[in-house]
């Protein structure tokens, strides 16, 4: 009879553990970054996930139907919203769980696209229209003071959706902070040095990087990856780095705009990448440190070998 109960008791706590993993929170987000910070708060309790592969634009990535399926069951949805991923607002109309714009999120420092945006006219295409003066920059991911609020809200979010592991969420959360603190410092220690550099970008997307680490970039060269400009352009743009001398033209992967090597010839510039969306940094709790270190290496790797 012992034995029975024995099998019994082992049987019923099998059962238990499978229906505590059958009621795991799914966790999606739009984008690398936000899952990097969710796998933050997650860690040791489950992966999240993310809608777009790397590589793929957030303004305007087409939805396949496993994709809007996975928009529709997951149990939380964090984005960064409509100023960002231009393609889900319609999407999530059908949606009855919990989707956070994190964009909107009490505490958070945003910062919006000012009439100089360091672009110049004979520059500027279509390119950038999502750019226009006044408008929000929703890259507010690559600002660690962000960062730390969005982890906040999904770490309540989280607690709340599952109580027994309510107690590592919150202990995540606070390693997370303490980790971002040590980043901070470090990454000060290693920009100290290229502050008043100047330095040029093909999309403005660092301006939240930028403010936290006391840089700013000289210039936007403002053009469509698959658009090769007219002479006058490649011209106004090679009068802007001649004037500068010595400097770095960034662009982001997967792509580099095709004017990119006409546009340095001959001139003592340097070609690099900087990377906001970390496409491929793995979603551990490190990643968005990772992601954030990174591009401040990379920002400051190719400035200090010129």
């Amino acid at each position: 009879m012992s034995r029975l109960f024995s099998i019994f008791v082992a049987f019923i706590a099998s059962f238990l553990l499978i229906g505590t993993a059958q009621a795991e929170v799914k966790v999606l987000t739009s984008i690398k970054p936000l899952q990097l910070i969710a796998a933050a708060v997650q860690d040791g309790v489950a992966i999240p996930e993310v809608l777009l592969p790397p590589g793929a634009s957030p303004h305007n990535y087409a939805l396949r139907p496993s994709d809007v399926r996975k928009v529709q069951s997951v149990d939380l949805l964090y984005w960064i919203g409509p100023d960002m991923e231009g393609f889900l607002p319609r999407v999530l109309k059908g949606r009855t769980l919990p989707s956070i714009a994190v964009q909107d999120l009490p505490g958070l420092k945003l910062r919006h696209f000012a009439e100089d945006n360091h672009s110049h006219p004979e520059e500027a295409d279509e390119h950038d229209h999502d750019h226009r003066p006044g408008s929000l920059d929703a890259h507010l991911w690559l600002s660690p003071v962000n960062a730390r609020v969005i982890a906040s809200k999904m770490a309540a979010d989280l607690s709340a959706a599952d109580p027994a592991n309510a107690t590592r969420y919150q202990s995540n959360l606070k390693a997370f902070d303490e980790r971002l603190d040590a980043l901070d410092l470090r990454l000060k220690k290693r920009l100290a040095g290229i502050e008043g550099k100047p330095y040029f970008v093909f999309h403005e997307a660092f301006d939240y990087f930028e403010d936290a680490y006391g840089l700013k970039h000289a210039g936007v060269f403002s053009v469509a990856a698959e658009v090769q400009p007219g002479a006058q352009h490649v011209a106004a743009m090679r009068t802007r780095l001649q004037e500068v001398g010595k400097t770095c033209v960034f662009s982001e992967p997967p792509l580099r705009p095709r004017l990119a090597e006409t546009l340095v010839a001959g001139l003592p510039v340097k070609l690099a990448e900087l990377d906001a969306l970390g496409g491929y940094t793995p979603a551990t709790a490190q990643g968005y440190e990772q992601l954030l270190e990174k591009l401040g290496n990379d920002l400051a790797g190719c400035l200090e070998s010129l």
